[in-house]
């Protein structure tokens, strides 16, 4: 069974996006390259558990982390119940595989008083990049866009009479976010910089360089990084963490679990309730400052 095949469905039929696609794709690859050179085979198809173990193993050894592990046991697990439903084989040979233990990973996200000082301080500079760099921070924590839906964004996206903006999420599923009036602002004043740009290259697109072409993900990284370097001493400085903190700073308010799972574009509570760890222990906070018997 040709990997093209399984390509095909993972794009066409599970709507996974390309950046998605080529992680399984080279899963896949990698790990068809381990049985040509250790069992002198080029069917993955055909390999049994023992096999597979033994790549397991050798990532390992190699230094990669559980959690980086089961993500591409993961690819190989999509592969067999793949061939399974197609019926190009009997039997998955992941089917009793349990994922190697991972340790959750708590993040903290930013207090509202680094939020206010890196805002504060970018407001500071009204150039084109200086202006294009505060959106970002502004639409990351105002919204909870992931980084690459943040990359993606479209001019058409953009729909400022009804205040909103649609976003394109895993799966490609669209969702729609409200934008505040402070981020609306930023966005026109970002707009009529935009336009005055020497060239424009990748015109459909939101988020340029100064050079006019599509926005990079370790761009959006390094400026996320950077600024957040001067309010914040925590050791993870990333768009992933204004993510965080948007879900974190609703919850704290009082939003309903299920509105926040809607606008981060979750598929399950599940995944939305990881950000209620912080949202506890403000309650808890709280609770202890102000019930009567805390004071005893």
């Amino acid at each position: 069974m040709s990997l093209k095949s399984f390509s095909d469905y993972l794009l066409l039929e599970k709507n996974y996006s390309q950046l998605t696609l080529k992680a399984y794709m080279s899963d896949l690859q990698e790990f068809s390259e381990f049985v040509r050179f250790e069992y002198d085979t080029d069917e993955i198809i055909a390999v049994n558990y023992q096999q597979i173990r033994s790549w397991i193993i050798t990532l390992v050894e190699k230094g990669l982390t559980n959690r980086s592990v089961n993500r591409k046991i993961s690819s190989l697990n999509s592969y067999y119940r793949f061939l399974l439903k197609i019926e190009e084989i009997e039997v998955n040979p992941l089917s009793k595989h349990k994922a190697l233990k991972t340790s959750k990973k708590i993040q903290v996200p930013f207090s509202e008083q680094e939020m206010k000082k890196v805002l504060k301080e970018m407001s500071l500079t009204n150039d084109f990049e200086g202006v294009r760099n505060r959106l970002i921070v502004e639409l990351f924590y105002a919204t909870g866009i992931r980084r690459i839906e943040l990359v993606q964004l479209e001019l058409s996206n953009v729909d400022i009479i009804n205040n909103t903006l649609k976003v394109l999420g895993k799966r490609n599923k669209e969702r729609f976010i409200p934008l505040l009036p402070s981020v609306i602002e930023t966005l026109e004043t970002y707009l009529k910089l935009r336009s005055k740009l020497d060239v424009i290259v990748d015109n459909s697109y939101l988020f340029l360089t100064k050079k006019g072409v599509k926005i990079y993900e370790t761009l959006v990284y390094r400026i996320i990084n950077d600024y957040f370097s001067i309010a914040s001493s925590k050791v993870k400085r990333s768009p992933h963490i204004l993510r965080h903190s948007f879900a974190t700073h609703l919850l704290n308010q009082g939003a309903n679990l299920n509105a926040v799972k809607e606008l981060l574009g979750h598929s399950s509570l599940a995944a939305t309730q990881i950000y209620t760890h912080n949202s506890i222990a403000e309650l808890k906070k709280v609770y202890s400052n102000t019930h009567p018997r805390s004071k005893n």
